[in-house]
């Protein structure tokens, strides 16, 4: 298969902060090309000093970041909006299109990703490794191009939120808005949640969460997922919501969540970059939420509300 590369060019500086946006913004995978601290890194983490040429002659005062789409998606929207992004956090950039035929590239990061416990009572194990023996929940996932691995700060630390806030309602009804792979819905029925819906605008991710369902023995009506807005597709009302989607879509979400909420029900928002959480914060408080608790971790921010 044939995907487009986009290659945004960034001062080596700005690359992290660059690579927060990419990566949240277009979750079908990133890499970055840094060569800053080439002879540092080489000798601290390879133990090595000899390097080759062609490395060394690379521009250090520049950071690639390459983005992988399938070829038949637009690549026009992602860039509108990493183009908006980059310009709002004041970094200079450039970005040029081309094809990648990555087989090889689909496939291989699949050899990093290993069986990892989160929060007190889950283990995410990806569907190509063996399942290991444990007292752990046991969440099977194939995440395909859908974004929910259970690796990033954002998955993971909403994950832990809903860890600690199913405890005590069991038999609870979940809500996962951006359900991307479906790892937080089907989590939650791990938990001792009694159904879950996930919402995805993304036909795609809603196929792929669908199957990750089937792969832990649900289906519908326990879990349902569907393709569509919020306010479009989805009724009830729900005792947990949850939204691990980008700062911009939280701001939007937050005036109409709350016609979803149960009393007393809780509403666990992630995928806030450090640099966005004021701006996230004024607009719960503006839609009727008290932050109840904040997590983070590498500057990415997940907070737990509840209607005031």
């Amino acid at each position: 298969m044939n995907w487009t590369e986009i290659k945004i060019t960034v001062p080596s500086k700005s690359a992290d902060s660059a690579a927060d946006i990419a990566n949240m913004t277009v979750p079908h995978g990133i890499y970055v090309e840094d060569y800053t601290n080439l002879e540092k890194d080489a000798l601290e983490i390879a133990h090595i000093d000899i390097i080759d040429e062609d490395l060394l002659k690379k521009d250090k005062s520049k950071a690639i970041i390459h983005i992988y789409l399938p070829e038949d998606e637009n690549p026009e929207p992602h860039i509108a909006y990493l183009s908006e992004r980059l310009n709002a956090e004041g970094i200079p950039f450039d970005i040029s299109l081309g094809i990648s035929d990555s087989e090889e590239w689909e496939n291989n990061w699949r050899k990093y990703f290993k069986p990892i416990p989160v929060g007190n009572r889950l283990l995410i194990r990806p569907l190509w490794e063996a399942a290991p023996v444990t007292d752990r929940k046991i969440l099977n996932l194939e995440p395909g191009v859908a974004f929910g691995t259970g690796t990033h700060e954002t998955t993971r630390l909403c994950l832990e939120a809903l860890d600690e806030n199913m405890e005590g309602r069991e038999g609870a009804a979940v809500l996962d808005v951006g359900c991307g792979s479906g790892i937080l819905a089907v989590a939650s029925l791990l938990l001792g949640a009694k159904n879950a819906v996930g919402v995805d605008i993304d036909p795609l991710a809603v196929k792929i969460a669908k199957e990750n369902g089937t792969l832990n023995g649900f289906c519908e009506p326990q879990l349902r997922f569907i393709h569509g807005s919020l306010t479009e597709k989805v009724s009830g009302k729900y005792d947990i919501v949850l939204a691990n989607i980008v700062a911009d879509a939280i701001i939007m979400l937050s005036k109409d969540v709350t016609d979803f909420l149960k009393d007393n029900a809780v509403y666990i928002v992630s995928g806030i970059i450090d640099i966005r959480e004021d701006e996230v914060r004024t607009a719960l408080s503006d839609s009727g939420f008290e932050v109840t608790k904040r997590r983070t971790e590498n500057g990415w921010v997940c907070l737990e509300c509840k209607k005031r």
